[in-house]
């Protein structure tokens, strides 16, 4: 599989000064398989449309996939929140790829959510010690990168770890512990380098305002680790400062590792209407939603339909402006997950095995690119027609 042809990011065909760089447009639809197992529906200018044909027509051309080890719990329900199992993982990235788009795939290495304030170990490898957990992030990727590639998934970048910000596969993994996270990660790369050396890789890490974190973080895995294409940020402007602090670090990171840049999680809410009538559960039953009214009231921006397309336009100036053509593209984060009923960011398996209170409901459905309706928002248009000179 030429697997370059529709790589987003790789240069076009020509004279040296003339060559210039796709600017990526990319999704996270990771619960696309859950959500449609709930009924969710979507609709354009009020044309039902599958989610992905949305996609391709507002111009999006990569999808991103997380990947869980064993999202399931030992009798075997589902841990939820989208499912992502191996077996799910491909069946959505075929369908992505037969939609014409790339897939950047997400190893969490964990049976559930990663991120900064975990890191769970899958159950598998819950005793193993750092060169036992070392050797089966190794065996593990390379197992399931070519079983993807193999069922005609379309991979045109991977991401080696989902916000490292305080390591992986903990405690073993846990920073300060910068010579273990290293080991992880470098046999992630090497992995995916065996199987498919021309698939660039990714590492990512959240809060992308906080420049201090970053210059920590690179500093420290740059003396221990294996080389990489893209440094990926996370961007909640709810939680990570403002854009003027985005756009700080990335265009000093940028130039002080000689990295292209990816913000691969951002949204901003649209509306901060309940939506308990969609979803069907009860007050005890739902999480709500992540943006509260404490975080919003210090936003530069109105949680409006309005507001979130000017933030948008704003943030993609952001991107364009990091030095060098380093600021390659983004990814919405779950633009597509509208409160229907059934899915959720957890189940009581998941809850118990995050050892989280819960409740579970869905947390994001303000934030996404459709109304709770399932209708396309304006901020689409406004991607759709972004031009980049990249």
């Amino acid at each position: 599989m030429d697997h370059d042809a529709f790589r987003p990011g790789s240069f076009f065909a020509g004279r040296q000064e003339d060559m210039v760089r796709k600017f990526i447009k990319g999704m996270d639809l990771s619960s696309m398989w859950e959500l449609e197992k709930c009924g969710a529906k979507y609709y354009d200018h009020g044309a039902e449309k599958n989610i992905l044909k949305i996609m391709k027509d507002y111009d999006v051309d990569t999808i991103r996939l997380r990947l869980w080890n064993d999202p399931y719990s030992e009798e075997g329900v589902s841990y939820g929140a989208g499912e992502n199992s191996l077996e799910h993982v491909i069946w959505m990235g075929q369908q992505v790829t037969e939609a014409g788009m790339g897939v950047l795939l997400n190893f969490h290495y964990s049976d559930f959510w990663a991120d900064p304030g975990k890191q769970i170990k899958p159950k598998a490898w819950a005793h193993m010690g750092v060169k036992e957990l070392e050797q089966a992030v190794y065996d593990y990727t390379v197992d399931s990168l070519k079983k993807i590639l193999e069922a005609g998934v379309r991979v045109t970048m991977i991401q080696v770890g989902n916000e490292l910000t305080n390591g992986l596969l903990w405690p073993e993994g846990r920073l300060p512990n910068y010579d273990n996270v290293a080991a992880f990660v470098n046999a992630g790369i090497r992995a995916c380098r065996s199987v498919d050396p021309s698939i660039p890789l990714m590492i990512h890490l959240d809060n992308g305002g906080n420049h201090e974190l970053y210059l920590d973080w690179f500093d420290h895995y740059m003396e221990r680790g294996e080389d990489f294409e893209y440094i990926g940020l996370s961007y909640y402007p709810f939680w990570h400062g403002s854009l003027q602090d985005l756009a700080a670090n990335m265009n000093d990171i940028s130039v002080r590792y000689n990295k292209d840049l990816i913000v691969a999680e951002v949204s901003m809410g649209y509306t901060m209407e309940d939506y308990k009538e969609y979803e069907n559960l009860e007050d005890h039953e739902r999480k709500g939603y992540a943006t509260r009214r404490e975080l919003v009231e210090k936003l530069d921006y109105p949680m409006t339909v309005r507001g979130q397309m000017d933030f948008t336009g704003d943030f993609l100036k952001v991107l364009e402006e990091v030095p060098e053509n380093h600021g390659c593209g983004f990814f919405w984060w779950e633009p597509a997950w509208i409160p229907v009923p059934g899915s959720g960011w957890a189940t009581p398996a998941s809850l118990e095995y995050m050892k989280d209170p819960g409740p579970c409901g869905n947390e994001w459905a303000n934030q996404a690119l459709f109304d709770y309706d399932g209708n396309v928002l304006p901020t689409l248009e406004l991607i759709r027609d972004y031009k980049n000179g990249k």
